[in-house]
């Protein structure tokens, strides 16, 4: 649901040695092309081979961030014959990126997917804001796919910089007519294991409180917040019926005599 380059969980040494051993992996089927292959690591940095995509992983917009390489344009060239106009030791990494999935799913109900029409949605823009997404006002999300409505990345200096850029961006991210996982992602922006980097597969279940969000109510005050909006309503909508009484748009401009002598 969220990722990040470079990881703080990862030591430099040991980002590089399981570089090393994509590659050797990738050499040693004589694989060409784009592919991402995936390790886990356990709490004592020992790494553990999980799998291989022959493709590009959803996460590559934060690698492209970082080092300003356009990977679908390199997959669709080496996918043509071409070789790739730079070598390993020619990228460098600048700053830190993250990017959050934006799903149309409800976090207070175990993640269930959720289906229905966008009836209006505002995507946050700005210095070091990417928003890669497909939706747009009056699109109907179906059921039959996966519910992911966009990808946003950010980019910063600094981890804690793109940490506050990110939850700038998901405040401005607007979107109605279907729950989504926008404030569920403000919550972990706001949780201190993941600002200080003490993140694992266990992440959630061990914050589970703070990242809960909505609290217990009864169903009587369930019943007060609707009345109450059902009144508003009324009152606006008898507002905007109200007759007006137009006055006549009177003449500003005064009458002024000028007398010429000669």
């Amino acid at each position: 649901m969220i990722e990040e380059t470079p990881s703080p969980l990862l030591t430099p040494e040991l980002r590089q040695i399981m570089g090393d051993t994509a590659v050797r992996a990738a050499k040693s089927i004589g694989y060409t092309g784009a592919g991402t292959i995936e390790f886990l690591v356990d709490d004592q940095l020992n790494y553990y081979f999980l799998e291989m995509n022959t493709r590009l992983q959803v996460e590559h917009p934060i690698t492209e961030r970082i080092t300003g390489i356009d990977l679908v344009k390199q997959q669709i060239r080496i996918a043509e014959g071409e070789a790739l106009p730079f070598v390993q030791e020619e990228l460098k990494q600048s700053g830190h990126a993250l990017e959050c999935r934006i799903y149309a799913e409800d976090p207070d109900h175990d993640f269930l997917p959720g289906a229905g029409k966008i009836y209006r949605i505002a995507e946050p823009m700005g210095l070091g804001i990417r928003t890669d997404g497909y939706v747009y006002e009056g699109y109907e999300i179906p059921v039959y796919y996966d519910p992911m409505i966009s990808k946003l990345i950010v980019w910063g200096n600094t981890r804690e910089e793109s940490i506050k850029r990110m939850k700038r961006a998901l405040y401005e991210y607007k979107i109605t007519g279907v729950k989504t996982s926008i404030k569920f992602l403000e919550r972990i922006m706001d949780c201190r294991d993941f600002a200080e980097g003490r993140y694992d597969t266990g992440f959630i279940e061990k914050n589970r409180e703070s990242l809960g969000g909505t609290r217990p109510y009864s169903q009587s005050l369930e019943d007060m917040v609707i009345i109450s909006a059902y009144i508003d309503y009324r009152e606006k909508l008898g507002r905007a019926f109200e007759p007006r009484v137009f006055q006549p748009v009177q003449n500003r401009w005064k009458k002024t005599t000028h007398i010429h002598h000669f």
